[in-house]
């Protein structure tokens, strides 16, 4: 398997994972929860995936955060953060863990919120590059990427560079929006990533995209 095959793969394998031990859990949960219709857990689960806005859970990035990041940002409920440890340079799955200029530094889990993906936070070590320049290298390097729109909005002191693209799976043989901001820093430029198994999770999961880019701010 060559290192571009992994890279094309691991977004595929990893929501795989993740939907199956979803499955797991609901499994282990059932008699814990109430999931008939109009119970809480079925309402929670509706509000989640019709809310425009989502509620602020926490944030990452600040002090005692699991994620040790330049910025601070707000989670939405329910999603669970962790820190990534970069896997053994020179490794196949080292490769998986750098997308164009910046290196994956912390994941934020849907699955607990009944979704099935990831926002992940990248960041580079360039402290001389623009958001738009680390957007771009980012995008590029993203197997399969077309599509491509770039837009630019401020939020408090930050300049926020977004792009909206799509990516072409040929093992599941369909097309998966994606979405991406960044923002530049004084330790380097952060790109914060939304993808999803689908497009229905993935449009399901935009609020908490939203209130990450609206609330990120400098840590």
């Amino acid at each position: 398997m060559t290192r571009r095959t992994v890279r094309a793969l691991a977004p595929v394998l990893l929501l795989a994972a993740a939907a199956l031990t979803g499955c797991s859990s609901e499994a282990d949960d059932a008699t814990k929860v109430d999931t008939k219709p109009g119970g809480a857990t079925a309402k929670r689960t509706a509000k989640a995936t019709t809310d425009p806005s989502a509620a602020k859970g926490g944030t990452v990035g600040g002090p005692g955060s699991v994620c040790k990041l330049p910025v601070v940002l707000d989670t939405a409920q329910h999603w669970t953060a962790e820190s990534v440890v970069a896997a053994e340079p020179g490794s196949d799955f080292a490769e998986l863990g750098v997308q164009g200029p910046v290196t994956l530094a912390c994941e934020i889990d849907a699955k607990p919120a009944g979704h099935i993906g990831f926002l992940r936070v990248w960041q580079g070590d360039d402290k001389g590059s623009t958001a738009r320049q680390a957007l771009e290298g980012f995008v590029k390097a993203d197997t399969g990427s077309s599509k491509i729109t770039y837009t630019q909005t401020t939020v408090g002191e930050l300049s926020v560079t977004e792009a909206r693209y799509t990516i072409y799976s040929e093992l599941l043989d369909e097309t998966r929006l994606n979405r991406a901001f960044a923002v530049a820093t004084p330790d380097g430029p952060v790109v914060v990533h939304l993808g999803g198994l689908d497009a229905h999770e993935h449009k399901s999961m935009l609020p908490a995209f939203e209130l990450a880019k609206r609330s990120v701010r400098l840590g």
